[in-house]
C-alpha cells in the first residue's frame, strides 16, 4: 500500500515520497505564545501529531520540527500594529520573555494532557535571530529585498511564483493582509517586511546592519525550517488561514533565497466553529483547554477532534462532546471485557479490520473512517465474547497487538487508563485498580450475604465519584465516567 497526502499546492491527493528514502523532515507551525492554548490548537497539534505518528508507524525516520513563536507576531497579522507578546506584557506589567516561557509552558501541558507528542525540536524566534538577519542578507543582496529608513521588506513583484499556493495572483487579493490608511515605506504595497526598526518603547529589539529593530512575523518558519530541515523540506503543516500572508510569504522568501522548491507537501488543517459559528476572540467564543479540562477528560477531546478529518471543520457543541465522551467509553469497555473475561475456543479474524485501518491512515490520514473500523471491530468482538465459543488466548493477543498499534500508537485514544494522560503515574494507576479491587471484593462479599442495601450504597457512591460499576456474567467490571 501507498501513502497518499493532499497536497495544498497542487490541490490534489499525490504519493508521498520523502526526498531522502526513509526519512521525513516534517515542519509545522507552532503557537505564538501570548495566552493560553484554546480547542484551535488542539485541532492542529492533535491533527499533525497523527500524521507524525503514522509516519511512523509506516517506517519512516520522522524529523518534526515545530517552531514557538516569541517575538514579531503583530496584532493585526500584517505588517504594522503591536506586537502580540509586548501587547500582553504591558497588560500583565511585566516582561515579554516572562510572558513567552510562561505560556510556552501551559501550551505544553496541555499538549501533554491530550495525548500530543513532543517535537524532536521546538526552536524559538528569539533564539534564531542571526539565522533571520543571515536570510535577509542573502534576499538583499539577490536583489529581492530592499532597505528603506531602517526597514528591509521583500519585493513581491520580484518573485514570479506569490500566489501559487492560495491562488491569490491580482494586486486587491494580495493587498488583503494591509491595513488601510497606514503610511508605508514600501514600493508596492503588497511587499512584506522582513525586518522592522524598532521605536524607543519597543521592548524587544536587536541590532542588525539595518537598525535596531526585529524581524518581521513570516521570516522564522524560513530560516528554522532550513537550519534544521534543510532547503526543501517534505512537509509543511499550519492552518488554513496561514496559506495567506504567513505560507505564501515563506515560499517567496525561501525560493528566493535558496532558487530551490521549498516544500514538497504543504497540508493544512480546516477551523473550529463553536455550534456552527467560527471561533474567535474577537467573538468571545473562543474555548480555553484549561477550561474544558476541568470538565472533560483530555482523551474525550482528542477523539472528537480525530472523528472529524483535519481538512474538514470541526464544530464544537455539548451535543458532540457528549456523543465523543459514550463513543470513547464503548471503546474503552470493550478493551476491558477482552481483557478480564476467560479465554475461549473461537478464533477471530484481525486481519480485515487491520487492512481497513491502513487503507483509511493511508488515505490522507482519514481518521474518522478509521474510527468506524475501530467501532465495527467492538462490535464483532462482543458478538464473539457473548457466543458460546468466546475468543481464543490467540486471537486475543492479536487483537490486542492491533488495538495498542491502531487505537493508542497510531491515534492516541485507547491507553491503558483514561486518565493517563493527565499525569497520573503508573504507581497511580496500579494504586488505584488495587482500591477498586479491594472496594468490588467487599461489594461481592455484602451481595453474596444478601446486604443489598450496602451493595448498592458501594456502587452509588462511587458512581458519584465518577466510577461506574456493572453486573457481568464473569462479576463485576469498573470503568470511569466521562464529567460532562
Amino acid at each position: 500500500m501507498s501513502l497518499f497526502i493532499y497536497n495544498s499546492l497542487s490541490r490534489t491527493k499525490e504519493e508521498f515520497e520523502p526526498l531522502h528514502p526513509g526519512i521525513v523532515g516534517m515542519y509545522v507551525c507552532g503557537p505564538t505564545v501570548y495566552g493560553h492554548a484554546h480547542l484551535g490548537h488542539a485541532k492542529s497539534y492533535v491533527s499533525f501529531d497523527v500524521v507524525v505518528r503514522w509516519l511512523r508507524q509506516s517506517g519512516y525516520r520522522v524529523k518534526y520540527v515545530q517552531n514557538i513563536t516569541d517575538v514579531g507576531h503583530l496584532t493585526d497579522d500584517a505588517d504594522e500594529g503591536e506586537d502580540k507578546i509586548m501587547k500582553q506584557a504591558y497588560l500583565e506589567k511585566t516582561d515579554p520573555m516572562e510572558i513567552a516561557q510562561f505560556y510556552t509552558r501551559s501550551f505544553y501541558e496541555d499538549m501533554d494532557r491530550l495525548g500530543v507528542l513532543r517535537p524532536n525540536i521546538a526552536p524559538a524566534a528569539t533564539g534564531h535571530i542571526p539565522e533571520q538577519i543571515a536570510l535577509i542578507e542573502r534576499l538583499v543582496k539577490s536583489g529581492h529585498a530592499y532597505e528603506v529608513n531602517g526597514n528591509v521588506y521583500f519585493s513581491v513583484k520580484s518573485f514570479n511564483g506569490y500566489g501559487k499556493l492560495s491562488g491569490r495572483t491580482d494586486q486587491d487579493s494580495l493587498q488583503s493582509g494591509i491595513r488601510s490608511g497606514v503610511r508605508s515605506d514600501k514600493r508596492e504595497s503588497s511587499d512584506f517586511a522582513l525586518w522592522k526598526k524598532a521605536d524607543e518603547q519597543h521592548l524587544m529589539k536587536w541590532n542588525s546592519p539595518w537598525s535596531v529593530g526585529y524581524p518581521g512575523w513570516h521570516l522564522e518558519c524560513s530560516a528554522m525550517s532550513m537550519k534544521y530541515l534543510g532547503e526543501t523540506i517534505d512537509i509543511h503543516g499550519g492552518g488554513m488561514e496561514n496559506k495567506f500572508p504567513h505560507h505564501e510569504c515563506e515560499i517567496a522568501q525561501s525560493e528566493s533565497a535558496t532558487r530551490k522548491p521549498y516544500v514538497r507537501f504543504w497540508m493544512h488543517n480546516n477551523m473550529v466553529t463553536i455550534n456552527g459559528i467560527k471561533m474567535g476572540k474577537s467573538l468571545k467564543n473562543s474555548v480555553n483547554l484549561k477550561d474544558l479540562f476541568r470538565e472533560i477528560d483530555p482523551l474525550v477531546i482528542r477523539f472528537f477532534i480525530l472523528q472529524s478529518h483535519y481538512r474538514s471543520q470541526l464544530d464544537f457543541s455539548e451535543t458532540a462532546i457528549k456523543a465523543s465522551a459514550t463513543g470513547l467509553e464503548k471503546l474503552r469497555e470493550t478493551r476491558r471485557r477482552l481483557r478480564e473475561q476467560k479465554p475461549g475456543t473461537g478464533v477471530f479474524d484481525i486481519l480485515p479490520f487491520a487492512l481497513r485501518f491502513t487503507e483509511a491512515m493511508d488515505d490522507d490520514f482519514n481518521t474518522p473512517i478509521a474510527i468506524s473500523v475501530l467501532f465495527e471491530l467492538s462490535k464483532a468482538i462482543n458478538a464473539a465474547l457473548d457466543s458460546s465459543e468466546g475468543i481464543s488466548d490467540t486471537s486475543r493477543q492479536a487483537i490486542e497487538t492491533f488495538l495498542d498499534r491502531a487505537g493508542q500508537e497510531t491515534l492516541g485514544i485507547l491507553s491503558q487508563n483514561s486518565q493517563a494522560v493527565e499525569g497520573n503515574s503508573g504507581e497511580s494507576v496500579k494504586r488505584v485498580g488495587a482500591i477498586m479491587k479491594i472496594l468490588l471484593e467487599l461489594r461481592a462479599e455484602a451481595r453474596k450475604n444478601m446486604d443489598f442495601t450496602l451493595s448498592d450504597r458501594i456502587r452509588d457512591q462511587l458512581l458519584d465519584t465518577g466510577i461506574e460499576i456493572k453486573d457481568t456474567k464473569e462479576g463485576a467490571v469498573w470503568s470511569e465516567k466521562s464529567n460532562l
